[in-house]
């Protein structure tokens, strides 16, 4: 039947006495619901009379912070009402209305009201503004970080640092790390730098050459100082896809010298080289969930003569991950699928070591490094443990055609005996800093050798930074920098003479070790010194090196002058003002304003070593605007439109520690200029016809006290399901006694009466059947007939029970026949909302016969 049009969605009242901030809060709603679209409405555009009442609220009132919630159905845009089996989107406007620039904890709470009833939480649906942290309740009063799904009854959203305006992201800027033992200690490598949506700054690890069994990864919080939570740490690394377990319960090993690639669409993913009683492969860590995220074997162990134990850390090139395995072989993973690249284990580019059969996990000696599209390989075939004893050499691999590169039909020897061994393989560059060959350095003589070659092959003069160390110190794969002022490679160093841990740093622009860095460089104010460098990362907001050892200690470097801690600080971020809106809308966003540095006395602050870049999240410059002597950048000229992100990153320098306490934490903030930031989730309207309105609020806190929005109540119109099916059946009696044709009388009832029955003229006794099929009950049930107004009359106005009939009866003095009489029935269901248009049946009809009448039985129109 044809539907008909639904009212203007209402708004309930929950109180009308009312405080100016209620009102405005429940003008807003108002406004909001009855735009037709489901948008929302921006301040600007709010009558006269609104702004002026939102500005006497933000003077009059103890504060001026409030909560406006609105709903839009995205099932039906713009309907007014919503329908069973609809989906709503529920959105709660936070106005952060305090005074001063001191953060302060937000929250945001929002019960389901109906939930698993009249409602249902749409899962995934939350939403939360940049800064802000969701989390969820199955009871209402418990809120975890998991969404619940359809158990859900309440969310939350919480900002720990709300701000006034509440338009703003604001990391914290990082302290200068201190020493800091590992959680546990261990045998920590290469820390991996990693910063969360939040900006925390993490530094993961995972300790080498630990057995499948034993627990090996661990997070340290560099912006804390402390254990990143989640612990306890260390935690085992296992190949099914999961959280982290506890304990030594893990099932992946992990090789000598590692390697790691973060995903380069999803940064919060690492993958890892890994081994397993069956064979080797690369594994996925989950940073931002503390999880597993799967293991792909790449080769089985194998047998005689030679095993795949173990393998050298991994490389990017293009969309694949390419590693060398103890038999010497390529293998490839095809990212972003996570599947084996087509044709691999490729053929050896070097020779094996530590290859023997039977030995799961055996280690193997050597490195990784690319140059381009080309993967090169180091191999320390030492006589125990390798099929085959030999010197260290270099393998290339090209992977555009899967084959050893030209110039490298068989591997390049890097060492005179199997007696030197080596624990890396690096990228040399050219004074360009164009990267033109590959390098291992080997250990076992008198003095550290390092052998370089180019790209085809041919031998490639080698840096002479390390060759003053005795043979007897253990070299580990640098970290390589590149700046305004060139490249440079920073080189782990420890036993012999490196001691207890030192760094080497080689200046490839120059050619010659680094300026003004000591050579060697301790680290005495790290754990006494005591550190046993294995690898570095360079983070390149802060600008400092971040160090891990077998000492288990991490610890920050200054790149120019090894002084430990890094006296630099820094925050990066991306502002997106059309993250903080999630009502489906456009209109909020009007510009950006500014960048600031908060909590952080200036003149703690090297100015002019300090900048500020602005860039697209692409890495595209944009500006690169002045620190402004009070900590501020302008950011007031760049288009909001042209650009709708923007990365901004400071990096500072500073001259001393004070400002960074427990009770001080200075930040970068990043502010724009638009509507106040809003919270959405979205609900499924029960399919049970039963339900006629669904309804919600929001409460909060902030540092003005609590806060409630506007309640807004939602109809529900009745759909197609929930519609009665009713219809009409009009008779005439066909019987010459009147007693025969009253309520309960016999009849016969027909569609036609009998001929000559009526005469000339004569009175027709009418019969109206109504019949209400369900399945819900009908409403404000009338009959129309507009040739005897007496059955109107008689019919009057009733509820009809799904199931149920109803008759109706009438009579009219004929004056001319024959007579087609006509009726109908208008209803409305008995749930829909008030001022619903009355749906009208079909129509039944009945003739009433004269001597003159021709037979004919008419049908139900």
């Amino acid at each position: 039947m044809l539907r008909s049009p639904r009212p203007p969605l209402p708004i309930r009242r929950a109180d009308r006495a009312r405080t100016p901030r209620a009102a405005l809060a429940a003008a807003l709603a108002t406004a909001l619901l009855l735009l037709g679209t489901g948008g929302a409405l921006p301040a600007s555009a709010l009558p006269a009379s609104g702004r002026a009442a939102a500005d006497t609220t933000a003077a009059d009132t103890a504060s001026g912070s409030a909560l406006v919630k609105s709903v839009q159905n995205t099932t039906h845009p713009g309907a007014a009402t919503a329908e069973h089996g609809d989906t709503l989107n529920w959105t709660v406007q936070y106005r952060n209305g305090t005074t001063g620039d001191t953060p302060a904890p937000a929250v945001v709470t929002d019960a389901i009201a109906g939930a698993g009833g009249a409602q249902t939480y749409v899962p995934g649906s939350l939403k939360v503004p940049p800064g802000w942290t969701a989390s969820w309740s199955t009871d209402g009063s418990t809120f975890g970080p998991n969404d619940t799904g359809t158990a859900t009854v309440a969310v939350r959203a919480e900002n720990p640092v709300a701000r006034a305006g509440g338009t703003e992201v604001s990391p914290l800027l990082l302290a200068p790390v201190q020493p800091t033992a590992q959680a546990t200690g261990g045998d920590g490598y290469t820390p991996v730098l990693y910063r969360t949506p939040t900006g925390e700054v993490q530094a993961w690890s995972i300790y080498h050459h630990a057995s499948p069994a034993a627990a090996k990864v661990v997070c340290s919080s560099l912006t804390t100082g402390q254990p990143c939570t989640g612990g306890p740490w260390p935690r085992p690394l296992n190949g099914a896809a999961g959280p982290l377990g506890t304990g030594n319960t893990g099932d992946l090993g992990s090789p000598l010298t590692s390697k790691y690639v973060l995903d380069p669409e999803q940064p919060n993913l690492l993958y890892y080289p890994a081994s397993t009683a069956t064979g080797v492969g690369i594994a996925c860590l989950d940073l931002a969930a503390h999880a597993n995220c799967g293991y792909t074997a790449l080769a089985a162990n194998g047998t005689s003569p030679s095993s795949a134990n173990s393998l050298a850390g991994i490389a990017q090139v293009g969309d694949n991950l390419y590693a060398v395995a103890s038999t010497g072989q390529v293998l490839c993973l095809a990212l972003p699928a996570r599947t084996p690249c087509a044709g691999q284990p490729y053929g050896p580019v070097v020779a094996p070591n530590h290859d023997l059969p039977g030995n799961p996990n055996a280690l193997y000696q050597g490195g990784l490094t690319t140059v381009g599209d080309k993967v090169f390989a180091s191999s320390a075939p030492m006589s125990s443990g390798s099929s085959a004893a030999g010197p260290p050499a270099i393998g290339c691999f090209d992977t555009a055609t899967n084959t050893t590169c030209a110039g490298w039909g068989t591997p390049h020897t890097a060492g005179p005996s199997s007696a030197y061994y080596t624990y890396d393989a690096f990228t040399a560059y050219d004074t360009a800093g164009h990267p033109n060959g590959a390098c291992t350095s080997t250990a076992g003589g008198a003095t550290v050798l390092t052998t370089c070659y180019a790209v085809d092959g041919t031998p490639l003069t080698a840096p002479t930074a390390l060759s003053a160390l005795s043979g007897g110190t253990l070299t580990f794969d640098p970290e390589t920098v590149t700046t305004d002022s060139g490249t440079r490679s920073y080189f782990p160093a420890w036993g012999g003479s490196g001691g207890n841990g030192v760094t080497i740093c080689y200046d490839w622009t120059a050619a010659a070790p680094c300026a003004g860095f000591p050579q060697p460089a301790t680290h005495p104010t790290a754990n006494n010194g005591v550190t046993r460098d294995y690898g570095y990362r360079y983070d390149s907001t802060t600008r400092c090196l971040i160090g891990l050892g077998d000492a288990g200690i991490l610890f920050s470097m200054d790149p120019a002058t090894a002084a430990s801690p890094c006296m630099h600080s820094g925050a990066t971020v991306t502002l997106a003002p059309a993250d903080f809106y999630c009502d489906g809308t456009t209109g909020h966003v009007q510009a950006y304003t500014r960048a600031r540095l908060t909590g952080l006395d200036l003149t703690h602050l090297d100015l002019a070593a300090s900048r500020v870049q602005v860039t697209d999240p692409d890495g595209t410059p944009v500006a690169n605007p002045g620190l402004a002597p009070d900590g501020t950048v302008d950011l007031s000229g760049i288009d909001p439109a042209a650009h709708p992100a923007l990365t901004v990153t400071a990096q500072l320098v500073l001259t001393t520690t004070g400002d960074f306490t427990a009770t001080n934490h200075p930040m970068l903030v990043v502010e724009y200029r638009g509507d106040a930031p809003q919270v959405c989730f979205r609900t499924t309207v029960s399919a049970d016809c039963a339900t006629s309105k669904v309804t919600n609020t929001a409460t909060g806190t902030d540092a003005t006290g609590a806060l409630t929005s506007n309640t807004v109540t939602t109809a529900v119109a009745p759909g197609s399901g929930c519609q009665p099916k009713v219809s009409v059946e009009k008779e005439i009696c066909g019987s010459a006694n009147s007693h025969d044709c009253g309520p309960g009388g016999p009849g016969p009832w027909a569609k036609t009466s009998p001929v000559g029955l009526l005469g000339l003229l004569g009175t027709a006794y009418w019969r109206i059947t109504v019949t209400n099929a369900g399945p819900v009950d009908a409403a404000q049930v009338t009959v129309n007939d507009a040739t005897t107004p007496a059955c109107r009359t008689a019919a009057g106005t009733f509820a009809l029970a799904a199931g149920s009939s109803r008759q109706v009866y009438c009579h009219s003095l004929l004056l001319a026949l024959p007579l087609k009489n006509t009726a109908s029935a208008n209803f409305v269901a008995a749930n829909a909302p008030a001022g619903t248009t009355p749906t009208t049946t079909a129509a039944s009809s009945a003739v009433a016969c004269s001597l003159l009448c021709i037979l004919a039985v008419p049908g139900k129109e």
